[in-house]
């Protein structure tokens, strides 16, 4: 039964754990500015630990190095006893705000704090000279202190997975609108976790209750528990990176959109020579790379700010209008494209404009102008439209 090669294998659930931590890395520098995503990152790193130091390789390598028996039992135990308070403070900073999840911290630090020591504690005091690398927890069921020791980890370890089980599924079916997409998705996936995490404290307390009633249910202990918490450390790292990773891809997606909506507006002021270049640094990501583009087309619109004709604004807007585009950002956009190209016409004439149009009408609607470019016939009816009335009112005036 107590065999260093044949055990479930927790490499894949480290592997895997250690692969989400290293995806974090999508957030770059601003996973390290959310506070949330700096404790997500610890948490994994939790997780890991518990997967590297749970197989009996590295049970036998704790033992080893420091030359005490079964050591490597109540270490194991306190990761497991720390990842699972690691989890209740997540979740409650999840659904409540880091503000509560703070005000959590103490009470709960100081009893799992508590936890820990009475851990060392027992195993200090408990008899247990025999290695036992993966059935501690039934060899030593009915061993004084060891017995309290394997008891207080696994009631530790179910009450933080029942709470925050609690708390997960609570979530999941309040009916808040907020608990959606990304985050149902991840929530969806502890949910699952924490019911293994049970499962893993229920077949472990089993197998041990049958040891002091004198029967051999072993193998819920060392086949059926491990499995549980294999699949349990899966879906822990996906539940808890599937919200941050996922808003992170969409918030990408969002900013590559927005990148290619700017692409006629940025193309016309390069080919017509105006366009302010920012210097690139390398690579850009989604963001940066829509920053540098934003930047260098509201820059030049600056530039272009004392030939904008207010009249030709007015005249536009309503020809826009006349024209059938929808009042809003369609017909401002026209308008607004309209101004633009003239500015650009105009551009070291003697004479700007009589009334200049404020830049700002411009820029906050950039997107939109682009979005006009893109139709180049409804522009230039609305153009054409535009150079008649103005011609209308000269004879007229004449």
């Amino acid at each position: 039964m107590d065999s260093v090669t044949d055990y479930v294998d927790y490499r894949w659930p480290a592997a895997f754990l250690a692969a989400a931590l290293v995806a974090k890395r999508v957030t770059r520098t601003r996973f390290w500015a959310n506070p949330l995503l700096r404790s997500v990152g610890g948490l994994l790193v939790l997780a890991v630990c518990v997967c590297v130091f749970v197989t009996p390789p590295m049970i036998v390598w704790v033992n080893d190095v420091t030359g005490v028996p079964n050591l490597a039992a109540p270490w194991v135990y306190t990761l497991l006893t720390l990842f699972s308070f690691s989890c209740l403070l997540m979740i409650i900073a999840w659904q409540r705000g880091m503000d509560r999840a703070r005000r959590v911290l103490g009470w709960t630090t100081a009893v799992y704090a508590a936890v820990v020591v009475a851990l060392w504690v027992l195993f200090a005091l408990a008899d247990t000279p025999v290695e036992r690398i993966r059935d501690f927890d039934t060899f030593y069921a009915t061993t004084p202190y060891a017995r309290e020791l394997i008891v207080l980890y696994l009631l530790a370890h179910a009450a933080a997975g029942t709470v925050t089980s609690a708390l997960v599924w609570s979530w999941l079916f309040s009916g808040k609108h907020e608990v959606r997409g990304w985050l149902l998705a991840g929530l969806a996936m502890l949910g699952g976790c924490y019911a293994l995490n049970i499962v893993f404290d229920v077949l472990k307390l089993t197998a041990v209750v049958a040891r002091w009633n004198g029967h051999d249910l072993d193998w819920l202990s060392t086949r059926a528990a491990p499995l549980a918490g294999a699949f349990s450390a899966v879906l822990a790292g996906l539940g808890f990176l599937t919200p941050h990773l996922g808003e992170d891809l969409q918030g990408r997606r969002a900013a590559r959109a927005a990148y290619r909506r700017l692409e006629p507006l940025h193309r016309l002021l390069q080919e017509a020579g105006v366009l302010l270049r920012s210097p690139a640094t390398g690579r850009a990501d989604a963001y940066l790379a829509l920053t540098r583009r934003d930047t260098a087309v509201r820059d030049s619109v600056l530039n272009l700010a004392p030939y904008l004709d207010a009249a030709l604004w007015d005249r536009a807007r309503a020809e826009a209008a006349r024209h059938g585009a929808a009042a809003g950002e369609e017909g401002d956009g026209l308008a607004g494209a309209v101004v633009l190209t003239a500015a650009l016409g105009a551009r070291g004439a003697s004479s700007p404009p009589e009334t200049a149009l404020d830049v700002t009408a411009i820029l906050g609607r950039l997107p939109a102008i682009a979005d006009a470019l893109r139709r180049p016939d409804a522009l230039e009816t609305v153009r054409r439209r535009c150079a008649a009335s103005t011609g209308s009112t000269h004879a007229h005036d004449r």
